[in-house]
């Protein structure tokens, strides 16, 4: 069996379990629930922001997206045009 050690100093996010164990939830919202979860408060939750940083296309994201926000994980909120504001809800 392997041993992992990490050094928690720096670097590294604290969240809750809640979200990960949901069964409704697929393992895509629950990745990127958790990675929206270890970016600053002040990070760019617009959709454009959030495909900057994946290698998935926008129309993935936006799926994902409405999954986190049916089982109330987000609130979608649009502003002017296609711009879309991420209230993250857990």
């Amino acid at each position: 069996m392997s041993v992992f050690k990490i050094e928690k100093n720096k670097n590294y996010t604290v969240m809750s379990n809640y979200h990960l164990r949901d069964r409704d939830l697929s393992y895509k919202a629950k990745g990127l629930l958790s990675f929206m979860l270890s970016l600053p408060e002040d990070w760019d939750y617009s959709l454009t922001g959030l495909c900057s940083i994946s290698k998935e296309s926008r129309n993935s994201i936006r799926s994902i997206l409405k999954e986190l926000q049916e089982h109330h994980y987000v609130e979608i909120e649009k502003v002017r045009g296609n711009k879309v504001i991420l209230n993250i809800t857990i």
